[in-house]
């Protein structure tokens, strides 16, 4: 067998994305070198940790990527760590990348839809409804990022079983991937049991960071777990993210719906659109088929008709949700089969057909 052709070779990996980065090999200049080794290729890759953590799928794409170029070779990667130096000037690239694509180098969001998941209240299940509808899209093909403004009450590091930290490249923060979810969460940057006790501001200020330091890589969905209420966080999306959709989580019960209506309502009062209504823990099914509505029935259907949007899904109560976020494995992924596994891949195909949303705003129009 011939020696392979390096440079071609080397070319062709140029263009390929690294599943961790986000991002060109070329693009992001980490391609170090290709070298001949027995049968086969090494690509060195320079990297901010001295450990890919997505190595096997990087090989995979190189593999192919040389297989489609008429180049078929066995290839392995190498990584090797960059110094803080290299860190930090990676981060300036990756954030290049993003103003480039649109995205992360203004307080829009580019090309990314931007889904806002809102409840009035604590306790409906809002932030089970965001991971695993986050899940259920990426399992459907889509590049989703997910961001848990839930700053007082974050939860969705556990509930994707995240292990690895975010990786600060200087003033760039590159978020570790779960179930195909990109996430930055407060979760990564206090102790699990610590209190964030923290005024207006500082909330403000965190949001902004995680809007503009986080280098997304402009997925097609960023979702946003928002905090339960009508705070100051609901406020700071509608400023940094104006093009925001929001989708409210209610249960069954009317208690949970009058509380549900003002978040829509305050969600009108700073030009976010509503797009849907989710129902979470809609009834139980026992093991012998019998089904009960332990929180009553139609607080979906009424909220969404009050705010004059469709209920978008009636999430079944199931233990196994339950389960799955205590467990870092959310229900979307462990059983596809499963009639919840199923009602969020029907939610997470209705949100994609309902499209992004028009804005319309006053201070816009031509007169």
């Amino acid at each position: 067998m011939s020696d392979p052709d390096l440079a071609a070779l080397r070319a062709v990996f140029q263009s390929v994305e690294d599943p961790f980065l986000l991002a060109r090999l070329g693009d992001a200049d980490v391609l170090a070198a290709v070298r001949v080794r027995g049968h086969g290729v090494d690509v060195v890759v320079r990297i901010p940790a001295g450990e890919h953590p997505a190595v096997d799928e990087l090989r995979l794409r190189l593999t192919q990527a040389a297989s489609a170029a008429g180049l078929p070779v066995a290839v392995d990667v190498v990584a090797e760590a960059m110094d803080a130096a290299e860190s930090e000037a990676l981060g300036a690239r990756l954030q290049g990348l993003g103003r480039r694509a649109g995205g992360r180098g203004d307080k829009s969001s580019g090309a990314s839809r931007v889904l806002a998941i809102a409840s009035g209240k604590g306790g409906v299940g809002k932030s089970t409804v965001t991971v695993n509808l986050a899940v259920a899209l990426a399992k459907a093909g889509h590049t989703v990022g997910l961001l848990d403004a839930d700053v007082y009450g974050f939860s969705v590091p556990r509930m994707l079983g995240v292990t690895r930290a975010p990786v600060v490249l200087g003033p760039t923060i590159l978020p570790p991937v779960a179930h195909g979810v990109r996430c930055v969460s407060m979760g990564f940057f206090v102790d699990e049991n610590q209190a964030v006790a923290w005024r207006g501001p500082m909330l403000h200020k965190a949001l902004e960071q995680f809007i503009t330091e986080v280098y997304w890589g402009d997925p097609e969905f960023l979702l946003i777990d928002m905090p339960p209420g009508t705070g100051d966080v609901a406020l700071s999306v509608a400023q940094h993210l104006p093009s925001s959709e929001l989708y409210i989580v209610t249960t069954p019960q009317p208690a949970a719906r009058r509380v549900a209506l003002r978040a829509g309502v305050l969600a009108r009062q700073v030009h976010l659109p509503i797009r849907g209504v989710i129902e979470n823990m809609s009834w139980f099914t026992t093991p012998d088929g019998g089904r009960y509505e332990l929180f009553g029935q139609g607080g979906g259907e009424a909220l969404a008709e009050e705010l004059g949007v469709d209920q978008l899904a009636q999430i079944p109560f199931d233990p196994a949700v339950r389960q799955g976020g205590d467990e870092g494995r959310p229900a979307a992924t462990v059983d596809r089969e499963s009639t919840v596994a199923k009602a969020f891949d029907d939610l997470a195909r209705r949100v994609v057909a309902l499209g992004p949303a028009r804005i319309y705003r006053r201070e816009l129009t031509i007169t």
